[in-house]
């Protein structure tokens, strides 16, 4: 009889993990298919693929995603039959079908249930496709482009039993005729780790260190580009740091070669795209690239007000944690930030491309941050009722439950 679960991840664990060890720990047996440089989880035998080949040179531009999803899937597909031919039969496979690795899968385990994890649906139009043409024109090329990113996962997305999707949001972009199998998910945030508390001096790189008490804006953009915003936030900031003249901002991410917003021109960044020509005092501005969590959680426990902009893309689970860590949380009115942001009750919602209101939401927070308590109480509130990875964990094993696999009813340990 089939038992146990399968996961399905380019890079996993990923979005995966608390699952995964919430069912380690119960007993209940996994396996994992992920690409060759996925990090894996202990006591999770993976089977990490390589792919035999790349892409058609010379292919129909819209089919080469289509075939890379394929090749991938095709390579995913061998190390399910390694995983079978060692003993591995699961009742359910979990997969995000972004990348093809899931769409054969039920060649070797045709009885198994499937659950696909819907984390965004591609349109040509009305998301972030079209959403910014100041730096990305939504040409017919383009439109056409990201709509033919879809054929793969929706091959995928109609083999499923169910399809968990983490907001309100991602699931609205779904063809309507996946919504019936839709179940709304987040896998949330350690809300006992990430919590409110005191502020503490915070060291910078050069050796200097942010006093608590000092105006501090905190800023979250893992590619540093304009898909979360950075050109907006770039703009906002001389007025900012001209009116506030000891305020310090901080910036976390880098600048990934593989941006989820497309390639900035030959030969640039989006950061030295986003920052020229802004008179930005570079001593009160620090790019600190990818830090460790604690000194993230750190920053935003020191922050006068957090900045989250977004594209209508996912949603990041950088606005989450400093939700449940009480930041005051100054956010684009964008759909994605609706699922979490009620204007002037938990946070503030600002039109994403007006800078001035944005410099001046920053001022305000940095001349009088007790004003904006309420905002930062309420936000660790919704954090708690929306966003609590106990109850994600939760919702998940109720579903798994219900396709077959046999889960003990047992706490985790504290």
């Amino acid at each position: 009889m089939p038992k146990g679960v399968l996961f399905v991840h380019s890079n996993f664990p990923a979005q995966f993990r608390d699952l995964a060890q919430t069912l380690l720990a119960r007993g209940v047996r996994c396996a994992a298919i992920g690409q060759s440089a996925a990090p894996g989880l202990q006591g999770v035998p993976i089977g990490r693929y390589a792919l035999d080949r790349g892409t058609t040179p010379g292919i129909f531009d819209f089919a080469v995603r289509a075939e890379a999803d394929l090749i991938r899937g095709a390579a995913a597909l061998r190390m399910a039959k390694a995983l079978r031919d060692a003993g591995f039969d699961p009742a359910v496979i979990v997969g995000h079908p972004g990348w093809g690795e899931t769409v054969f899968l039920e060649e070797v385990w045709p009885d198994a249930n499937r659950v696909m994890f819907a984390e965004f649906f591609y349109r040509g139009r009305g998301l972030d496709i079209d959403f910014d043409q100041e730096l990305s024109a939504a040409t017919e090329d383009a439109v056409l482009r990201g709509k033919a990113k879809n054929a793969v996962m929706t091959l995928a997305l109609s083999d499923a039993d169910v399809i968990v999707a983490p907001t309100e949001f991602q699931a609205s972009v779904l063809p309507p005729v996946f919504r019936p199998l839709v179940r709304i998910i987040h896998e949330g945030v350690d809300l006992e780790m990430i919590r409110p508390g005191p502020a503490e001096p915070f060291a910078l790189p050069d050796g200097r260190t942010i006093a608590p008490g000092t105006p501090t804006i905190t800023y979250v953009n893992n590619h540093l580009e304009p898909m979360r915003g950075l050109h907006i936030f770039a703009r906002a900031l001389p007025r900012l740091m001209a009116q506030v003249p000891d305020a310090h901002v901080l910036v976390f991410g880098w600048e990934n070669p593989r941006p989820y917003g497309g390639q900035p021109p030959e030969g640039r960044t989006w950061r030295e795209i986003a920052f020229e020509g802004q008179a930005i005092d570079p001593a009160r501005l620090h790019f600190l690239g990818k830090r460790p969590h604690a000194d993230l959680l750190a920053a935003m426990r020191l922050s006068a007000a957090h900045v989250y902009y977004t594209y209508p893309f996912v949603l990041s689970w950088s606005l989450v944690e400093a939700m449940a860590a009480g930041c005051y949380v100054i956010g684009s009115d964008t759909p994605p930030l609706h699922d979490a942001i009620e204007d002037g009750v938990n946070g503030r919602l600002l039109p994403f491309f007006d800078s001035a209101a944005l410099s001046e939401a920053m001022i305000q927070a940095c001349r009088d941050p007790q004003a904006f308590a309420p905002l930062r109480l309420a936000a660790r509130a919704t954090a708690e009722a929306k966003f609590s990875n106990r109850d994600g964990r939760e919702a998940w094993l109720g579903v798994l439950r219900g396709l077959g696999v046999e889960i003990p009813d047992a706490d985790l340990p504290a």
